[in-house]
């Protein structure tokens, strides 16, 4: 029968044939079990053997068995071939032709092919590595300019600052989570159980839904800013909150009840569960509510805009927040929509680099067009370092004039 690879697609490719080998040797061993309780079984040819690849079912002595090749496309290139083994007086005979002539196995290790892809993945790894840490100092640089200057102070500032704090945890997840699942080549991830190892994952699945309901929550803020037209009740400001922080948090207690109770093996990192759907269900329904907002908003900034009535100063405030809003597609999730309703295992390739190396220079894109290129930003720190450079030289003046007196 072929293998139902569907069950085991979402996790890596490497961690997929692991896994399905594990399956198949549970079965197998859990026949052998039930056949040593069994009498008729005792003492009756060969008994049911796993050779780790194939499972071998009981047969009399002196017949033999064929089974046909393990349809593992990343094992072997070829999947019809038939294995033979015999039932002799010593036991089971060798399998005949081997596997490795019968399935055609795929040389791994010695081929240039498997170093390529080791040195793929370590580019990858220092590129998104490089980026994460290029958004970390900008987001932090970024919550000081906002926290040091008062006039900054504000509800809509203050939704940036929980932003930014989402993106600089997504990072530092990343960060544990690397450390904690391959800082050792010696461990095996893909079987890696314990409880550091799931606290990471839970705490990187938290910081991923905190980042999109506050991507979500920039989104209902615009849009709320747009229709009570430039004023804002702070009341918002803790609904705000339970949204960005709330339902991430209530989302991960969910999944992680229900990992313990019903699928509480590896290290929750794999994608194949029908429980993923308790953190992947929510991440979509954010993605398609801010795409929607987005294009609300974009239609009625191009309604007031085409205005007549409308003041020479608040077109040119309603122009600005146009050119944000251009500018802020790749922040409104927009471009995740792209990749939300394609099954994990589709184009691998190009959502690792997406999601992983694009993707960790986002916080940087995000400090950058809310705060270093904000005109208002721009002109308090101009304010405050002309106002401290002329203390600086008042000060200077002082001293010398105390110096020529005395």
């Amino acid at each position: 029968l072929p293998f139902p690879l569907s069950k085991v697609q979402g996790t890596h490719p490497d961690c997929s044939v692991v896994l399905r080998f594990q399956e198949l040797e549970a079965e197998c061993l859990q026949r052998i079990g039930s056949e040593s309780h069994s009498p008729e079984q005792a003492g009756q040819g060969c008994p049911t053997e796993w050779d780790g690849v194939s499972c071998w079912p009981a047969l009399p002595l002196g017949q033999s068995r064929h089974v046909a090749c393990p349809e593992i496309l990343s094992v072997f290139k070829k999947s019809k071939g038939l294995i033979q083994r015999n039932c002799t007086e010593w036991g089971w005979s060798p399998p005949s032709p081997p596997y490795h002539r019968a399935c055609q196995l795929e040389t791994l290790g010695s081929s240039n092919d498997t170093e390529a892809k080791a040195r793929h993945f370590v580019t990858m790894k220092v590129l998104y590595t490089c980026g994460y840490a290029t958004s970390l100092a900008a987001l932090l640089l970024a919550i000081g300019i906002f926290c040091c200057f008062r006039k900054l102070h504000c509800t809509r500032n203050s939704i940036h600052i929980h932003f930014f704090t989402s993106f600089i945890l997504r990072g530092t997840a990343v960060f544990i989570k690397d450390r904690v699942l391959f800082s050792d080549e010696s461990i095996d991830h893909c079987t890696m159980s314990t409880v550091t190892c799931k606290a990471a994952i839970a705490f990187f699945q938290y910081s991923v839904l905190a980042n999109f309901y506050w991507l979500l929550v920039e989104g209902l803020y615009l849009q709320t800013l747009l229709l009570l037209t430039f004023t804002c009740d702070r009341s918002y400001t803790w609904g705000y909150v339970l949204i960005g922080w709330g339902v991430p948090m209530v989302t991960v207690g969910v999944w992680a009840l229900t990992r313990l109770q019903y699928d509480n093996h590896g290290c929750w990192d794999d994608y194949s569960s029908v429980y993923w759907w308790v953190i992947k269900a929510p991440i979509l329904l954010a993605i398609f509510v801010n795409f929607l907002i987005f294009l609300n908003v974009t239609r009625m900034l191009a309604q007031k805009i085409r205005c007549p009535d409308l003041s020479r100063t608040h077109k040119q405030q309603y122009m600005r927040l146009t050119k944000s809003t251009l500018l802020l597609i790749p922040l409104f999730g927009v471009h995740y929509v792209v990749f939300a309703l394609f099954p994990e295992h589709v184009g691998v390739d190009a959502r690792l680099y997406f999601e992983l190396v694009l993707g960790s220079y986002q916080g940087f894109l995000v400090a950058l067009l809310y705060c270093f290129l904000n005109g208002e930003v721009q002109s308090e720190i101009r304010r405050n370092w002309g106002t401290w450079q002329r203390s600086m030289e008042s000060n200077v003046f002082n001293l010398a004039t105390q110096d020529f007196t005395a």
